[in-house]
């Protein structure tokens, strides 16, 4: 948002100067980001009289001027059709920077004579468009700064131009008068009335206007009324000069005057040839297909849902975006239809971006005007156009109706302390409102005035306080101390588990990764995503879908080291997923995954191919560090993505899974791009219950006082039964006397079918006996041993081998 210094004056009476405000607004969260000085590139022009002007003799167009400067006279040749003796110009000398041509004048010769500078028409210097002649002035010193001069004489086009960044949650600042009202809150100033009679109507509105009922959610209110006889031209020389401050071209009286008003009052407007209307105007919604060349001369095709501008044979202007060519108003026009109507932030912010166009008018309508100025801002419109181009207006036709927008919250004058840390008084928390706008009762209820949208609650309120009092006051006191002893732990439990959970995975020579939280949608139907996860408004075509699990992530991570020559990967993360899109359906887990060797090579043969029980172990570990129980169950039915027979899941029973490790299947492992194969493991730390009793102390250290005694079996199994049923079998035959049960040996292929059948395999077990209160006699020990043969048998049809 660019204003100039003038501009700002027109709404606030001070005598701040330009360095006071900028720190003010600034100050104010209206941040300045910069400050130019029209001033400061005219620096280097003086003036001259010309003294005596001759024909030049090759050139009809050429004259040879003399010119008085202030370092004696010089002549200058020059082409102007004014050229003449006795006027005072602006000269640039040799080694003056000339903006508007973007040249450094140096001494040359023109058709054979010597020039040594140049005299200057007001293009020239960037101060208007005027280029039929160079700049006569009707006074002035030889010598005097331009810049000096102009200061005095003209001083609108040396004025300083503030631009500052608006923040989303403050529209109103995108008007001057929004500005002006800060810094009048901040005590810089008074801020000016600048209202203005409505004007009477003289004739009824030949135009129409109709807002369909569909779209009375998208345009709640929609006033125009017909100026006829207007004279339309370039506009006066202030509004030229106040828009071009700020980058804007003066385009001609009628269009200027909207472009005006979108900036002084945040208020945009639009103006249609009233003689290239057929019919009246009626605000709809797109049906899809329907085309309009807009002002910028561009071709738009709008889809369903749009909110148009149609006369009766077709879109005239694109609702609180843009206006269309066609009913353009131009130098001819003599009959003028003047809009004034208030769309909706979020359908003109849906429009605009659709259809790729950046616009003042877009830009403040997305972000929220002041509908209660519509009608005002009519009446404003009319009367400037009136005093400058003449005409008579017909009456206002009006569709639709101002929404309320009214709202009121307490202001709890304590709050201010609580929430912000500042000591300011009440009366002094209700100047401030009263001054931003804000109406307050008797019982400080405060009604937020209609161009602040972003005020939305109580604690809104204590920010304007805090804003205008500066918080630049607040001063860091430290709290006193009120709580005596040892404090309570700070993480949950959960958080202290999560961060055993990374710790352990990094000692463990893992390197952590944290990786987006969205996935693409091949990935998450790999991963077994529902439809319930899939983004509405995704960042990207790779990012759809949340995560339901954290392998994708770090297999994309995997294929991007392999890819810069790092074959070797330990790669972990600690982070959320989700089965849905609700907030419960969100937890987070810890997963690892292991691709290539397990260390470089070297001459002692010790590196070898990662494989599944490496995974095993370093989950394991995990389970360990957060305090899963010693004893689980292992389970063969992993999810789709391991390698089936080469993974399996980890649970307290069944139906609670703890973690689940394996080898990724290989094609998970090519659709990632990821060289295998690949180990992973991911445990759920929330499924791990936690111990009932907690403390910060560690139970007593027990040592058993007997012996404990080991007796080996060997059983005869089919070559399909699993390991885990076998020790799982043996450990549940004396739950109070086996301390543990552990395979030590193996005997499998054709030797051992050769010996035990065809099908067939032996498993050696060990099992740990450790007495508690008596030593164990022989008769014990059989008897336990005839209770593990026993269950052995019974859970997977195993025999003693002989």
């Amino acid at each position: 948002m660019k204003f100039t210094l003038s501009w700002l004056k027109d709404h606030l009476d001070t005598t701040a100067t330009v360095d006071e405000i900028a720190e003010a607004l600034t100050d104010l969260g209206l941040e300045v980001e910069e400050i130019s000085n029209p001033a400061a590139k005219l620096a280097g022009f003086t003036l001259g009289h010309v003294t005596r002007a001759e024909k030049h003799p090759d050139a009809d167009k050429l004259r040879v001027c003399t010119v008085q400067t202030d370092t004696g006279e010089t002549q200058i040749i020059c082409g102007a059709p004014n050229a003449r003796e006795g006027i005072t110009v602006v000269v640039a000398k040799p080694g003056t920077y000339v903006p508007g041509i973007d040249t450094t004048i140096q001494v040359g010769k023109i058709r054979g004579v010597e020039s040594h500078g140049m005299m200057c028409s007001e293009r020239e210097m960037e101060l208007s468009e005027e280029h039929d002649g160079i700049i006569e002035l009707p006074s002035g010193e030889v010598g005097q700064s331009f810049a000096d001069w102009l200061a005095v004489n003209d001083p609108a086009k040396v004025d300083p131009v503030i631009e500052i960044a608006i923040t989303p949650n403050r529209p109103d600042a995108l008007g001057v008068q929004g500005i002006a009202r800060d810094l009048a809150a901040r005590g810089l100033g008074t801020l000016k009335a600048r209202d203005c009679d409505p004007v009477p109507g003289s004739f009824p509105c030949p135009v129409s206007v109709t807002i369909e009922d569909d779209t009375l959610g998208q345009c709640p209110v929609f006033y125009g009324r017909l100026i006829r006889g207007v004279k339309n031209g370039p506009s006066p020389d202030w509004l030229q000069t106040a828009l071009r401050a700020i980058g804007l071209r003066p385009i001609s009286f009628l269009v200027d005057v909207t472009n005006f008003f979108t900036f002084d009052r945040n208020r945009p407007l639009h103006v249609f040839d009233a003689d290239k209307l057929n019919g009246g105007l009626r605000v709809h919604r797109a049906a899809g297909g329907e085309t309009l060349t807009g002002l910028d001369e561009k071709d738009y095709t709008f889809t369903e849902g749009m909110t148009l501008i149609s006369d009766d044979t077709g879109v005239e202007s694109i609702a609180g975006v843009m206006g269309g060519l066609r009913t353009g108003v131009t130098e001819d026009t003599v009959n003028v239809f003047v809009e004034a109507a208030y769309f909706d932030p979020i359908r003109t912010a849906y429009t605009g971006r659709a259809l790729k166009i950046n616009s003042d008018a877009r830009y403040r309508f997305e972000r929220g005007i002041d509908p209660t100025w519509t009608p005002i801002g009519m009446e404003h419109a009319t009367r400037m156009i009136l005093d400058h181009a003449g005409g008579e207006a017909s009456d206002v036709v009006v569709a639709g109706a101002v929404p309320n927008i009214a709202r009121a919250y307490k202001l709890d004058t304590d709050r201010v302390q609580s929430l912000v840390g500042m000591e300011i008084p009440a009366e002094v928390q209700r100047a401030s409102l009263t001054a931003l706008g804000f109406c307050l009762d008797s019982e400080d209820m405060a009604n937020v005035p209609p161009w602040r949208p972003d005020v939305q609650g109580e604690a809104d309120l204590v920010e304007e306080v805090a804003r205008i009092a500066s918080l630049t006051k607040l001063e860091g006191r430290p709290l006193p101390r009120v709580q005596v002893g040892v404090p309570k732990a700070i993480l949950t439990p959960m958080q202290t588990r999560l961060s055993t959970a990374r710790r352990s995975l990094a000692a463990l020579g893992f390197n952590e990764c944290v990786t987006y939280s969205f996935i693409d949608g091949p990935a998450a139907l790999t991963f077994g995503a529902s439809d319930a996860a899939r983004l509405e408004n995704p960042i990207s075509q790779d990012m759809t879908h949340l995560r339901p699990d954290l392998l994708p992530g770090l297999l994309q991570a995997a294929a991007r080291n392999q890819a810069r020559g790092q074959a070797d990967l330990n790669l972990f993360e600690v982070g959320p997923v989700f089965s849905g899109g609700e907030p419960d359906e969100q937890s987070t887990v810890a997963a690892g995954l292991l691709v290539g060797a397990t260390g470089p090579r070297d001459p002692h043969g010790t590196r070898r191919p990662r494989d599944v029980f490496d995974a095993k172990a370093d989950m394991e570990a995990v389970l360990t560090a957060i305090g899963a129980p010693a004893r689980t169950m292992t389970f063969r039915d992993a999810p789709a993505w391991f390698h089936p027979g080469r993974s399996a899941r980890i649970g307290l029973g069944p139906k609670k899974t703890i973690a689940v490790f394996g080898e990724l299947h290989p094609k998970v492992l090519d659709q990632f791009g990821v060289k295998g194969p690949a180990m992973a493991f991911v445990v759920y730390p929330a499924e791990v219950p936690f111990p009932r009793k907690t403390g910060a102390t560690r139970p007593a250290l027990v040592l058993p006082d007997l012996q404990a005694v080991d007796r080996d079996f060997a059983f005869v199994l089919d070559s399909h039964v699993a390991a885990q049923d076998v020790l799982n079998a043996a450990a549940g035959a004396d739950k109070a006397l086996i301390d543990s049960v552990t395979v030590f040996d193996e005997f499998t292929g054709d030797k051992a079918e050769a010996q035990m059948g065809a099908g067939k395999k032996s498993l050696a077990i060990s099992v740990r006996l450790q007495p508690a209160g008596k030593t164990l006699t022989e008769k014990d020990i059989d008897a336990v041993g005839a209770k593990v043969i026993e269950k052995v048998a019974k859970a997977t049809g195993g025999q003693l081998r002989g």
